[in-house]
């Protein structure tokens, strides 16, 4: 039996340690309130896998913004944290509310 170097066992751990637990994404989408009509611009935080299977982003939205009665309308795009400046003044309140 042969044992590992100290030095590669603990470049193996630092990489381990230095890799993310999740990858993190946003998207911005509209959704509504009916009776009376209302609309909403918003901006969410999202994890993998959401961040690459658009489907799933949908649900996931859905999901968080039916807690308060809103129905998704759509998804506008999914990005990094890059996109956030940007939209922050346009979604207000909803600037990562859910």
């Amino acid at each position: 039996m042969t044992h590992a170097p100290p030095l590669f066992l603990a470049a193996a751990l630092a990489a381990i340690l230095a890799t993310p637990a999740h990858a993190l994404c946003y998207a911005d989408f509209k959704a509504k309130q009916d009776d009376p009509l209302r609309l909403m611009y918003g901006v969410i935080e999202l994890q993998d896998p959401a961040c690459t299977r658009p489907k799933l982003a949908e649900r996931t939205i859905q999901d968080r913004i039916a807690i308060e009665g809103w129905t998704l309308l759509n998804v506008l795009a999914i990005f990094g944290p890059e996109g956030l400046a940007e939209r922050k003044d346009s979604a207000g309140p909803y600037f990562l509310r859910y």
